[in-house]
Formats: structure tokens, C-alpha cells, sequence
């Protein structure tokens, strides 16, 4: 159960709330993720400033999956590259993740801190996907309340369908962004109503919002692992990581100058 969270205090959400980029009167894309777009996201990622992490200590990451009956084809996807988010990190402290989920009627859970491929996967196929609504509120919230119990360096969240009053979101968000934690959300399929609101759920926090193909699961791979590298070691592990990967991660690496602060707009 989710404890009653402190309201942030309205003018700092609405200050926050107001500042430059995405809003919801953005028409929605029609294409799935081009090489422009990952690109877009992935200079964002380098562009946001993460958490400090403690000297020998790890990144902490929250990997929030809609569970709902869609969604079963990228669960399965999620839990066959979710290993890359740790092994790309080794070098760097490492990472704790926490798998956090919502399916079926009104059920919403999140694991302990995982901080190996051996420990996160089993939860993630012990999973089992089911009708029901969306519950991005409640992983907003949730997030939040973790910032607020220690630092959380980054939200990773994956989906296809929003639900929810778009106002609500959009507050929720907000206090998200104003405890420093970024959300990273990976949108599959076209629907307009859940781009626009999850363009702006990653505006709020100050993160970034790219669409993917699930014909494509190496684009999810490489940008999924791209985060959990930003989240443990910030932008100069970043770019190291693109001239290790090479593809789209590379190509934003050599785009970006010294005091680039580029993004999706």
C-alpha cells in the first residue's frame, strides 16, 4: 500500500509545470521512432543532470512496465533485455533496480531492490499480464514517495495506453520533477491521446519521451541500457558507452558539444 504523499506546494507545481517544451497542444506524431527521434531522446538523456550517486555507490533506476492484456508480447521483451541495464553498469558502481508494475483490477506492486540480472528476472517472469485500466498515477506516485525515502537517479517507464485524467498525470509529474527524478518513457504504437500525455509526463520531470517499434527490440535494448549508463554515471558515462555501442547512441555522442543542453522541443 501506498502511503499518503505531502502535496508539493501549488505555486512550485504550477512554476514548474509552466516551463518550456512539450505541451498538450503539441499535434502527436504519427511515425514510430526514426533515427531523428531517437536521436532527440538520447541527447535528452545526456542533456539531464542525474543525482548524484555516493562514491561506491550505485545508481538506483525504478523499471515501471504497464501489464495490462496488451501489453504481454513487450513484457516477454522486457524480461529477455533487462540483464543489458546491469551489464553495462558494472563499471560504473552498478545499479539497483526496482521492477515496478500495474495490471488487471486495480493491481499494482513493486519489487525490492534488485541489484543483479538473477535477482530481477525472476520477478519479471513470474509476472502475468491481465485486463484492466491504466495506473500511471499510482507509479508517479510511488516514485515519489521512493525519491522522498532516498535518492532515485531515473523512472524508466514502458507503455502503449493512458487512461487517466490528463490533469492529474500532469501533477503528479510535477512533483516527480521537483524531487529530481526524471522519467524516461518508451511509448509503443501510435495512440495520440497517450503521446501527448506521456510527452508531457517526461517534460514535467525533466526526462524524455521516445516511441519504439516492437518490431525493433534492439532499439528498446540499446536505449533502455543507454538510460540505466546515465543513471549510474551521469553524461561522461554516457558518452563513453556510445563509442563502446556505436548506432544511435554513438551518433549522439558526436553531436553533442561541451555545454550542449539539447532535447526534445
Amino acid at each position: 500500500m501506498l502511503g499518503r504523499i505531502p502535496a508539493a506546494p501549488q505555486q512550485q507545481i504550477s512554476a514548474f509545470m509552466s516551463k518550456s517544451g512539450t505541451d498538450l497542444d503539441r499535434p502527436a506524431s504519427k511515425a514510430l521512432a526514426s533515427r531523428g527521434e531517437i536521436d532527440a531522446f538520447l541527447r535528452q538523456v545526456a542533456a539531464t543532470p542525474p543525482s548524484a550517486v555516493p562514491p561506491g555507490g550505485r545508481g538506483r533506476l525504478i523499471f515501471a512496465l504497464d501489464a495490462t492484456a496488451s501489453r504481454e508480447p513487450t513484457w516477454d521483451r522486457a524480461a529477455d533485455i533487462q540483464a543489458a541495464m546491469f551489464q553495462e553498469t558494472r563499471d560504473l558502481g552498478g545499479l539497483a533496480v526496482q521492477l515496478c508494475y500495474y495490471g488487471g483490477f486495480r493491481e499494482f506492486d513493486a519489487s525490492p531492490w534488485c541489484t543483479t540480472a538473477d535477482e530481477l528476472l525472476p520477478r519479471m517472469t513470474r509476472v502475468r499480464c491481465a485486463a484492466g485500466l491504466t495506473q500511471i498515477g499510482r507509479v508517479l506516485a510511488h516514485a515519489a514517495a521512493e525519491a522522498r525515502r532516498g535518492r532515485v537517479n531515473a523512472l524508466v517507464f514502458v507503455g502503449d495506453c493512458v487512461e487517466e485524467e490528463l490533469d492529474r498525470l500532469a501533477g503528479k509529474a510535477g512533483e516527480l520533477g521537483l524531487l529530481g527524478v526524471p522519467a524516461f518513457v518508451f511509448q509503443e504504437g501510435q495512440d495520440p491521446t497517450a503521446e501527448r500525455a506521456l510527452r508531457e509526463i517526461a517534460r514535467l520531470t525533466g526526462g524524455a519521451w521516445c516511441p519504439f517499434d516492437a518490431a525493433s527490440p534492439r532499439v528498446l535494448h540499446d536505449l533502455l541500457a543507454a538510460v540505466a549508463v546515465f543513471a549510474a554515471g551521469g553524461r561522461k558515462a554516457l558518452e563513453a558507452y556510445g563509442q563502446r555501442r556505436g548506432g544511435a547512441v554513438l551518433r549522439l555522442t558526436r553531436q553533442l558539444g561541451p555545454g550542449d543542453r539539447g532535447g526534445l522541443r
